[in-house]
């Protein structure tokens, strides 16, 4: 089922531990170049979202290009293949664009802003915005991202061939990244869903960690697990390998 149809997001399940995207951004405010370009290809075993598999635990090859200025901006474009099951109509891949401003408060405190529109062009109408905005202090990224416009058709709880607009959504998430010895990253992660259709009804936490490794020229691999905890969904424990590599 697509994550839209749930409004359920990334900006790419590549970036597993959720405070890189912030990391990246206030790293290139610190960068000599006023201005700087850079794509990514990774490949999952899983595309995995908010706890919910996106490609019926299958595999994913990704990438995406990206934008960065030293004032703070940045914009850029993700795509994945995706697979939500057996079905007429349905997506086969996903294309993202987005944008957002980030930067730092102090030494310790930074911020990031972003709006994402998150398009699947060859299945039934299933876009979605979303905005989102999030502080980070060392080690601890906090924040919620609000649902701008999308449909909920086929989400669960909503009938067959019924096309239900949303605005509205809300997701909370917290994440704590560490540094460890030996180019190794540890992410944990925790969120919560809060729709606005069918009365809460599918409303669901989400939790994961990922332990990550720097390889040098052959990018970063990464060992994840996630699972929700409720079980209108696949509450089955999710645990999946990852490969990105930035250029």
């Amino acid at each position: 089922m697509p994550r839209s149809n749930v409004h359920i997001h990334r900006l790419g399940a590549a970036l597993a531990a959720g405070g890189l995207l912030l990391a990246s951004v206030t790293g290139a405010q610190g960068a000599e170049e006023p201005q700087t370009f850079s794509a990514n290809i990774g490949v999952v075993s899983n595309y995995v979202w908010r706890g919910l598999t996106q490609t019926d635990e299958g595999p994913a090859i990704q990438g995406g290009l990206d934008y960065r200025h030293a004032s703070g901006f940045y914009a850029g474009t993700w795509a994945s293949n995706v697979d939500f099951g057996d079905g007429d109509n349905l997506p086969t891949y996903e294309l993202d664009a987005y944008l957002g401003f980030g930067g730092r408060i102090d030494d310790a405190l930074g911020y990031d802003l972003k709006l994402g529109y998150y398009a699947y062009p060859d299945g039934r109408d299933s876009d979605f915005s979303e905005f989102q905005a999030s502080l980070t202090w060392t080690w601890l990224t906090a924040g919620v991202a609000y649902n701008v416009y999308g449909q909920a058709d086929q989400a669960p709880g909503v009938a067959d061939g019924e096309a239900l607009y949303i605005q509205g959504d809300l997701h909370y998430f917290v994440n704590l990244n560490f540094q460890l010895p030996y180019a190794l990253g540890l992410s944990l992660r925790s969120g919560y869903s809060d729709f606005r259709y069918n009365d809460g009804g599918n409303d669901y936490a989400n939790w994961g960690l990922s332990l990550s490794r720097e390889a040098g020229d052959f990018g970063t691999f990464s060992l994840n697990y996630d699972q929700v905890g409720r079980d209108t969904y696949d509450d089955d424990p999710k645990v999946w390998v990852s490969w990105l590599k930035t250029f």
